[in-house]
């Protein structure tokens, strides 16, 4: 039976390949997306097919579709990009997880909401598993992000206990790959972006700090993998790959791949509330969704940087002054 499903922020870098594996698998998917942080381009070749459908709407005002499935992915993600305009982010988070929470109980459709890392801020415990509540600034300048991500997480179980919502809450850890938006401030981007233009590579503070990275093919397959787990399974469930490396460890894998002579440098200190350390733990994914990452960080990284070789940067318009 095909199913009909709501992909809100479906034009942005996650959404716009989660687009890509449902029209694919042939569902009926309608992507919802006011183009904020994301670009038209994502989903133009989706435009053609007859079970793709793009609206332009903006999550934190009520929609009112008939459907079976929500991916609830709409805020920008970006630190650059939701400290732009932080009381709209809150307000995407939390106002956004009202509206698709209330279509979710009228239409009684299955919801998966996409919640963050950031709700473990700048952790004391190493790696984070879900029952880990978290060290989190709530009036610094990335609270908008972390707490709306937080606030909304607690809408989404509370529609669950007292509406009988069926919830999927999935907390991302950083991801990479082909679509990534060219200037959104992140890792990944900004070192590739600077190799292929032969610019130093600016890493802060010392580079030791600690990331992990999943590519976005995993990543998608974890969403659909717990949006088809059973009912007794609301989340909240961290997807990202346990793989650790620091920035500079980073930075060193993409001036080598790239060939650039570009020489990595000392940019500035660590931004205000930046995670010293940030990994998942992903037993409960192995477990419950027989799912854990299969590309290594040096073959994702190597198809993040043929899409880089492959786009025309003046095309991207820079959503905020931050990059």
């Amino acid at each position: 039976m095909i199913k009909r499903i709501l992909v809100t922020g479906g034009s942005g870098f996650l959404g716009s390949h989660l687009c890509d594996r449902l029209v694919a698998a042939g569902e009926d998917v309608i992507c919802l997306d006011n183009f904020f942080t994301s670009q038209k381009s994502n989903v133009e070749h989706l435009l053609n097919q007859p079970n793709f459908e793009l609206i332009r709407h903006d999550v934190t005002h009520p929609v009112y579709l008939e459907v079976d499935e929500i991916y609830n992915l709409a805020c920008p993600a970006a630190p650059g990009h939701y400290q732009y305009n932080p009381i709209k982010t809150t307000k995407t988070s939390v106002m956004g997880a009202i509206n698709v929470l209330g279509l979710a109980k009228r239409v009684k459709a299955k919801l998966f909401h996409a919640s963050t890392s950031e709700v473990y801020g700048d952790p004391t415990v190493h790696p984070q598993p879900e029952s880990y509540r978290g060290w989190v600034n709530p009036i610094g300048p990335r609270a908008c992000y972390d707490e709306g991500k937080r606030a909304a997480e607690t809408l989404m179980f509370d529609y669950h206990r007292q509406n009988g919502v069926n919830i999927r809450v999935a907390r991302i850890f950083n991801t990479y790959g082909p679509r990534m938006h060219p200037y959104d401030g992140r890792v990944v981007s900004n070192f590739i972006r600077q190799a292929l233009a032969g610019d130093d590579i600016t890493v802060y503070g010392e580079g030791t700090q600690s990331r992990s990275f999943c590519y976005v093919d995993d990543l998608i397959d974890g969403f659909i993998a717990l949006m088809n787990a059973p009912d007794d399974l609301p989340g909240p469930v961290n997807l990202g790959n346990p793989d650790e490396f620091t920035i500079r460890e980073l930075a060193e894998h993409v001036v080598e791949l790239t060939g650039s002579s570009s020489s990595i440098v000392q940019a500035r200190p660590l931004p205000e509330d930046d995670p010293k350390q940030r990994c998942p733990e992903i037993s409960l994914a192995r477990r419950e969704l027989g799912w854990e990452p299969k590309v290594k960080l040096r073959d994702g990284l190597q198809k993040t940087i043929e899409w880089f070789r492959s786009i025309d940067l003046d095309s991207y318009r820079a959503p905020t002054p931050h990059y």
